[in-house]
């Protein structure tokens, strides 16, 4: 199993020297069953003071201070991490959920709350309508219909790299036929919340070292996906833009509820109104020699 290298560098230009809020960092990879992180570091130009903290879904946050003013700021992350996915899992679906619909026990649909709630308007629920036409009968194999749904995303939906802030609403990816990866990664997310299911959003980094993989022009790039709660397996990756299961070129950093909750870097400034000038993000993603 591959051991990869990943540099993350973040960089910001202003036009004149500005104070920078706090900024809040989500760079550290997301250690589980199938990633172990070996070391971690983060550098920031100007100098600043890192606290760390958890959030509600244990994702690690860092938060830099800051103390001089600046014209510029660099934020350089550095992972080595273990990647042990393999590339067909097997999922041990438990009996009561190898088919659709089921219902998970009171302790599971009290603890997934929110995830199992749709963030977004479904206008005359037109997405759940969408969604339906999966559905191959009554009752249907549950991960036949996740598989179905992602493919389904992935064969009606052109994947198209975006610069820009946020995310598309599902409805408009459905209606414009094209999205990034993280507007495919929401809309599969909230398709299947409108069958019932728990979904969380998770935010890190696509390994490509054939460069055949969608999200991706280089060996790697930063990625969305969507993990779905299934009882027996856990949560489950489901990768839209790849049309892939599991996560064996996936390194998470942070899973959520809603997309906006994971960016890798955010933060603020004081300054005058057309100060910010340039952003830049270059990340590298390859196997330790």
């Amino acid at each position: 199993m591959p051991v990869l290298t990943i540099h993350h560098r973040t960089t910001y230009g202003y036009r004149e020297k500005v104070s920078l809020s706090p900024h809040r960092l989500m760079l550290r990879p997301r250690e589980g069953r199938e990633v172990r992180l070996l070391n971690h570091t983060i550098s920031i130009s100007p100098e600043a003071q890192l606290r760390w903290s958890n959030d509600v879904f244990g994702n690690a946050i860092a938060l830099a201070t800051f103390q001089s003013p600046t014209d510029s700021l660099l934020v350089d992350s550095l992972a080595t991490v273990d990647l042990t996915a393999v590339a067909w899992p097997v999922f041990d679906i438990a009996a009561s959920a190898i088919n659709y619909p089921f219902h998970y026990a009171d302790g599971e649909w009290t603890d997934l709350g929110a995830l199992a709630a749709q963030q977004y308007n479904d206008v005359d629920n037109k997405l759940r309508a969408w969604v339906r036409g999966f559905v191959a009968a009554d009752p249907t194999d549950t991960l036949s219909l996740l598989k179905d749904i992602s493919l389904g995303i992935a064969s009606s939906i052109s994947y198209q790299s975006r610069e820009e802030e946020g995310t598309q609403a599902p409805l408009a990816t459905l209606e414009r036929g094209w999205g990034s990866c993280r507007d495919l990664a929401v809309l599969f997310a909230e398709a299947a919340r409108s069958l019932g299911f728990g979904a969380r959003i998770v935010s890190g980094y696509i390994f490509n070292p054939d460069r055949t993989l969608g999200g991706s022009t280089d060996s790697g790039s930063t990625h969305a996906w969507a993990e779905i709660f299934v009882p027996g397996a856990g949560w489950i990756t489901f990768d839209p833009t790849n049309r892939s299961l599991g996560g064996a070129n996936l390194i998470p950093v942070a899973a959520s509820r809603d997309i906006a909750h994971v960016v890798p870097v955010s933060g603020s400034f004081v300054g005058s109104t057309d100060a910010f000038m340039t952003m830049d993000v270059a990340v590298e993603v390859k196997e330790t020699e």
